[in-house]
């Protein structure tokens, strides 16, 4: 959250991909653009004491600006042109916070406007989560504000095996920073069974995004081939083999 205040990084960008085949869903090509400074994570909150408890209650303030709302939101366009994407899916809970999710809702209209290639919707975020679960190829591209971003784009990752398969793009006008999302997986440290695809992806993100397509295209490449031989796979793909096992092997189709 730090780095991503100090340098405006606005935009989260968190692709999805089917990679392991006989999973639950087949074919799974999504991206979430996820607002990544504004809503309730800006940390403005307090207690509130009422009868003598000074922590009787609690209050987060959610900040939803026009200016922060239109630029992710034009980022998500952007990105579906540029990437031969046909459709933006704008997710959001304006029906009840209506100046805050309305504001955001709003800035999407306006910018829908400026990309009439590109096809359009919005939907109630508690609808989108259902429809993700029961038909995600209605999908393409979503944009929606930062928490409800932050949890639709694990549900996605769920989609295709796990936090294990999810890379993440932290997108700003001069800077840049990529990022497996998992976190550090206390639990299996030292273990040597961690999966490393999210982070190989999140180079390759990276690499793209400095235009090195013919070397993420390579990485990406060697690992369709690991996984689709079946022969070094780590535990959470089916497989028994060590993250340093399955590490060789991308290395061998590399070569």
């Amino acid at each position: 959250m730090a780095f991503r205040k100090a340098f405006d990084l606005y935009a989260n960008v968190r692709p999805v991909k089917t990679l392991v085949p006989g999973g639950r869903y087949e074919d799974i090509d999504l991206v979430l653009i996820r607002e990544n400074t504004e809503g309730l994570y800006v940390g403005v909150e307090h207690h509130i004491g009422m009868h003598g408890d000074p922590r009787a209650a609690a209050e987060s303030v959610m900040i939803i600006t026009r200016f922060g709302a239109e630029r992710v939101c034009r980022y998500a366009f952007e990105y579906a042109r540029a990437n031969g994407r046909k459709k933006v899916t704008l997710a959001h809970k304006a029906n009840i916070l209506k100046f805050t999710q309305g504001l955001f809702l709003e800035a999407g209209r306006k910018v829908a406007e400026d990309f009439p290639d590109i096809e359009w919707e919005d939907r109630i975020i508690d609808a989108t989560a259902m429809h993700l679960v029961l038909d995600p190829y209605r999908f393409d591209v979503l944009v929606m504000e930062n928490m409800f971003g932050d949890i639709l784009s694990d549900l996605m990752a769920g989609l295709v095996g796990g936090l294990g398969f999810a890379p993440a793009g932290n997108i700003g006008t001069d800077t840049a920073m990529f990022e497996a999302v998992h976190g550090s997986a206390p639990d299996i440290a030292g273990q040597g069974i961690a999966n490393p695809t999210g982070l190989l992806l999140s180079a390759c993100l990276m690499l793209d995004h400095i235009d090195q397509h013919e070397v993420s295209s390579r990485i990406r490449s060697a690992i369709d081939e690991v996984i689709h031989v079946g022969q070094a796979l780590t535990v959470d793909m089916g497989g028994g083999a060590s993250t340093t096992e399955y590490t060789d092997a991308l290395v061998q189709a590399l070569a």
